[in-house]
């Protein structure tokens, strides 16, 4: 059995706006083990982002606050850690990817010099095998002539290359687990098959385990072994990939699905949208915060937030509605 290497429980996040307390992220729990991608989705603005730079202690302070929770790496809780045990930590133990890699890079040092900096600090190799491992790391994510590019800039590189150059660097120190936060959505339809089919070979060459944030459900069915839905700050449903797709059981997964064009179905089906807006969490919710725009609800709902309750073996959805029959599950 593959062991766990992280554990995240009740994680919460907030921010201090003008406008009043943001609670981004509310009691968010989830695991992941060695060697296994787990897949976060959810529409902009529902904490898929939030909740894991609040792991990495990457949430700016002010405006942001991490007010309780625990994400315990190989049992060890990095909120609990001082800054240079986590900049330790991030650097060599857990890697992150994001969505724009312009603005990852800094655009007055060489390509070379970011990839190689991580080695010299984690790895302890010398400027000369730093670069060279370097140069190995670009061919591996399939930089033409890698050795050769060193000296670049990052405004030398296209978009795709410029993500390849960030994957290299994030798996400099073969991480055991890797973060990807839509690191495919700025880029052409080409491109993007290319990363994902990039980081499968990768994860599956390296042995590590990924967490691959998304909106996007297509993109997760080929990638993931689990899913992680989350609305408002919270994770909505989990469940093995298969079953999710075949079997999802809260309303905001079935209108995600709605919305996704599917290969495997004969005949025409119209794609639906799911109508209204998601809440601006000012308070927590006393209520299901899918509620103005659910069409299973029932009275609790409004009543009640739910949490997450079984579905299926290792399939949890917080609805109070079953819907499959439109029977309260209460």
């Amino acid at each position: 059995m593959s062991e766990l290497l992280l554990n995240v429980k009740d994680l919460r996040t907030r921010f201090h706006t003008r406008d009043g307390l943001v609670h981004a992220v509310n009691g968010v729990s989830f695991f992941v083990k060695e060697g296994e991608t787990l897949g976060i989705v959810g529409e902009s603005g529902c904490g898929k982002s939030v909740t894991v730079m609040s792991i990495l202690r990457l949430i700016p302070s002010p405006p942001g606050e991490v007010v309780s929770g625990e994400a315990l790496y190989l049992g060890r809780d990095l909120l609990k850690m001082s800054n240079d045990e986590i900049r330790h930590i991030r650097g060599s133990q857990l890697s992150m990817v994001f969505q724009d890699p312009m603005t990852s890079f800094n655009p007055v040092m060489t390509i070379g010099h970011q990839v190689a900096e991580p080695l010299m600090a984690h790895q302890e190799m010398t400027r000369k095998q730093a670069y060279a491992r370097a140069a190995e790391l670009l061919n591996l994510v399939g930089i033409p002539n890698a050795s050769e590019r060193l000296g670049d800039y990052p405004h030398q590189f296209s978009g795709g290359m410029r993500q390849r150059a960030m994957i290299a660097m994030a798996l400099s120190c073969n991480p055991p687990l890797f973060i990807a936060d839509e690191p495919s959505t700025a880029l052409d339809v080409t491109i993007q098959a290319q990363i994902l089919d990039l980081v499968k070979h990768l994860r599956d060459e390296f042995g590590m385990a990924v967490i691959w944030i998304t909106h996007d459900l297509g993109i997760i069915a080929g990638l993931a072994d689990r899913v992680a839905v989350m609305y408002a700050g919270f994770i909505i449903e989990e469940a093995a990939v298969d079953d999710l797709y075949d079997h999802p059981s809260h309303p905001y997964t079935i209108g995600l699905l709605g919305s996704l064009p599917r290969m495997d179905e004969s005949g025409q089906r119209r794609l639906t949208s799911i109508e209204g807006m998601p809440p601006v969490l000012y308070q927590p919710p006393t209520e299901c915060p899918f509620l103005s725009r659910c069409t299973y609800k029932i009275d609790r709902c409004s009543k009640e937030n739910p949490s997450l309750m079984p579905v299926d073996d290792d399939h949890r959805a917080a609805c109070w509605v079953d819907t499959t029959t439109g029977k309260s599950r209460a």
